[in-house]
């Protein structure tokens, strides 16, 4: 071993030639005394034996150090030699010894080490002598300076002690890397070659390296240059190196246990993808190992990771295991491809999941979106039954005919979790998942729960940041991710990339950034918490359309969305995920706190609004909505309102809502403040019996005045004959074409001003 060869690392010190400032009388440490200019030294051009040399006297009647000011990198396992040549030229002869100083982090002294190595005295005039020592990490024979791992690096050269009065010469100092000579006390290690394996791709190695393995004894298992085939499952305690290459089936499991990475697994089997795959199979064959560690390292691949297809031996994986510390990339390949199949299929509302009659049913795989008419968004094959020609769906179809052809596009995923039939507890940490605009990120399992991805990156995905074909979304924890979209430069509505779904309940997204997707995420399940992230859809179109964001498909949805930062898209809430989609008997729309929110939105359309409401089937209203404490911001022109009901399917039912809260909002550049309830002041300057007060602007989701919480009058009411009124008026509500007046009827005419407070809704 070599390091100035195998790192680049440089040991010599400059020449004296190039300077004596670079020679230090002191420590070498900056800032310390050197010998340029200095009475007591000086370089000698063409000495007869040394050529170019410092000629010093010695003035100091102790020690004279002569140290060069470069910092020497010492490394653990590597091991130094200093050597110097020197000869009396006058005067007293003097002692000479190698010495250093050694650093250890931030450039602080390290205290108690050996820092001086054998004294030689100088006998006579004229003579070369040479001295040297050895210092490295180790305590080992030989070594002279034994400087342990702590230290980072030395400045080296000699001492002159003795008498003063001497003059010397002294040859340009040699430091070489000699940790070869330490080698074999080192690395001792284990050659599986001498307990029979043959490195030629064919014979079985497996008890070979177990033989080898249990010999080891705390050494290091050698597979050495050579093709290695296993043939049976292998565990191996010791630490181990793959200079060779292993080769080994698909249901046949290699488990390092002392060098549970990657990085080693990659070493072992010379290809990426197959590395990954084994050290996955491993991890969730193991009781050993909870993570998989990537080194940090980046990892090409050319077709999906299949993971259950890797595991081979499970169906169903419920016990955590992680995945971290790394990036995964798509490199060029046809394997990504999207696999498009058009069918025609059968749907009845009394199996609202299950498509029947089914053409060509074994074409379409699971894990495939489906499109069609009447099919609400993300909506998946989440199984399939050939013989019987039916597919199970993800999520009901809204308004499907009973019989109409689809289009099933299985997108392909840089990870694939869809053979199992339930995994959970899986998380990914620390990854890059870099899609390279070639693929999707990751499938999930068809059901599981508590599926984790932290502090991740997926990065340019083809079709899909993380997709749910079934209930292993349940109860998904993303935290501290970002999700960057392959669509940057393209119009929002011209969009198809879509960072996230999920169909069952208890979702948690925090603190995570969302880039210029379609949509962010679709959920359509219930209790989910979106807190602290922030999601960004526009594009530079003047006038640009907005779109959602963040899509609920379930009307009584139970989610709380607060401290987001909501930035050129909305909150889109439907129940395009029911096959009978009018309201019956069941809960409406409901279960939603929408509080402390950032709303920005810049250069969009004035018809943009930031909370949308879409029914698509008639009945439905608003029960139990808190849209409170947020700031609604436009940017390069106003907006009219912050919300709507999107009537495409239907209208809401405005004679049932209740408990409804719009308040405590900030609105920049809005034209009309929503606020529910609304208290405003009314000022009647005629005589009349019938006042009319109009709340339109202020009623949200253009709601009716239906209830009257309290009218105050402000300074007294005056009759036509000047008389104060005491009477109290009654209020009509839901009045005028559109229903957002209230009319107060006194029992005579009069005038003058009152504190009145409407609300859209039934606050009971």
């Amino acid at each position: 071993m070599n390091k100035a060869i195998t790192d680049g690392l440089v040991f010599m010190p400059a020449a004296f030639e190039f300077g004596l400032d670079q020679w230090s009388s002191g420590d070498g440490t900056p800032g310390s005394d050197t010998y340029d200019n200095a009475p007591n030294a000086a370089f000698v051009p063409s000495d007869q034996d040394f050529g170019g040399c410092i000629e010093m006297l010695k003035t100091e009647f102790d020690v004279q150090k002569l140290r060069y000011m470069g910092q020497t990198p010492l490394l653990p396992g590597c091991y130094l030699r200093i050597t110097a040549r020197i000869k009396a030229i006058a005067g007293n002869l003097p002692s000479i010894r190698i010495a250093g100083w050694a650093a250890g982090t931030n450039g602080a002294h390290i205290d108690g080490l050996v820092e001086v190595g054998p004294s030689v005295t100088l006998q006579s005039y004229g003579n070369i002598v040479e001295v040297s020592a050895i210092v490295g990490t180790g305590t080992r024979n030989g070594v002279d300076m034994a400087w342990g791992s702590d230290a980072i690096y030395g400045h080296f050269g000699l001492d002159l002690t003795g008498p003063a009065g001497g003059v010397v010469r002294i040859d340009d100092l040699i430091i070489e890397d000699i940790s070869s000579a330490f080698l074999r006390d080192m690395f001792d290690v284990v050659d599986i070659r001498d307990y029979g394996a043959i490195g030629d791709g064919l014979t079985d190695a497996a008890l070979a390296l177990e033989a080898a393995d249990a010999a080891a004894n705390g050494r290091v298992v050698l597979v050495p240059a050579g093709t290695y085939f296993l043939d049976r499952n292998v565990t191996i305690d010791s630490r181990i190196r793959f200079e060779g290459r292993v080769v080994m089936p698909t249901n046949r499991r290699l488990s390092l246990r002392k060098n549970f990475d990657l990085p080693t697994y990659i070493e072992a089997f010379k290809d990426e993808q197959i590395a990954l795959e084994k050290a996955l199979q491993a991890l969730m064959n193991s009781v050993d190992h909870e993570s998989l560690d990537m080194g940090g390292r980046r990892v090409q691949i050319d077709r999906p990771v299949d993971v259950q297809a890797a595991v081979e031996n499970r169906d169903a994986y419920e016990i955590r295991r992680v995945l971290r510390n790394g990036q995964i990339e798509a490199s060029a390949s046809s394997n990504w491809d999207t696999i498009v199949v058009s069918s025609s299929a059968s749907y009845a509302i009394q199996n609202p999941t299950t498509l029947s009659n089914v053409a060509n049913v074994a074409n379409i795989e699971v894990g495939s979106l489906i499109e069609g008419n009447g099919v609400g968004r993300e909506v998946y094959v989440s199984d399939r039954n050939i013989s019987a020609g039916t597919l199970t769906l993800s999520k009901p179809l809204y308004g499907a005919s009973s019989s109409q052809t689809y289009s099933f596009k299985r997108f392909k995923y840089l990870i694939d979790f869809i053979g199992f039939e339930r995994s959970s507890r899986f998380v990914l940490d620390s990854l890059e998942l870099q899609c390279s605009g070639r693929c999707s990120g990751v499938m999930l399992a068809k059901g599981g729960s508590i599926f984790e991805i932290i502090n991740c990156t997926i990065n340019k995905p083809m079709d899909r940041g993380i997709t749910s074909t079934g209930t292993a979304c349940q109860g998904m924890i993303i935290d501290g991710c970002q999700f960057l979209s392959n669509e940057t430069s393209v119009r929002v509505q011209d969009r198809t990339t879509i960072g996230l779904n999920a169909n069952a309940n208890d979702v948690k997204i925090r603190n995570s950034r969302v880039m210029k997707f379609k949509h962010f995420a679709v959920l359509g399940g219930t209790g989910n918490l979106i807190v602290g992230n922030h999601w960004f859809q526009g594009d530079d179109e003047p006038n640009g359309l907005g779109i959602g964001g963040m899509i609920f498909t379930t009307p009584n949805v139970k989610t709380a969305i607060t401290g987001n930062y909501i930035d050129n898209n909305f909150i889109e809430w439907t129940n395009e995920h029911d096959a009978t989609p009018e309201y019956a008997a069941q809960f409406s729309f409901g279960g939603m706190t929408v509080t402390g929110n950032i709303f920005t939105c810049n250069d969009v359309t004035k018809d943009f609004n930031f909370f949308v409401v879409k029914p698509y089937g008639a009945g439905h209203f608003i029960h139990g909505l808190n849209l409170s404490c947020n700031v609604f911001k436009s940017l390069n022109g106003n907006i009219t309102r912050v919300e709507k009901v999107d009537d495409s399917f239907a209208e809401l039912n405005y004679l049932r809502m209740r408990n409804v809260v719009i308040e405590a909002n900030t609105f920049n550049s809005v034209d009309e403040q929503t606020q529910n309830p609304v208290s405003l002041k009314h000022q009647q300057n005629s005589d009349q019996r019938s006042w009319t007060i109009p709340f339109a602007p202020y009623l949200p989701f253009g709601g009716r005045a239906r209830w009257c919480e309290g009218i105050v009058a402000d300074g007294p009411i005056i009759s036509g004959s000047n008389n104060q009124v005491f009477a109290t008026p009654y209020a009509d509500l839901n009045q005028g074409s559109n229903n957002d007046q209230i009319r107060l009827t006194w029992p005579q005419a009069c005038r003058g001003n009152v504190m009145i407070t409407a609300r859209v809704d039934n606050p009971q």
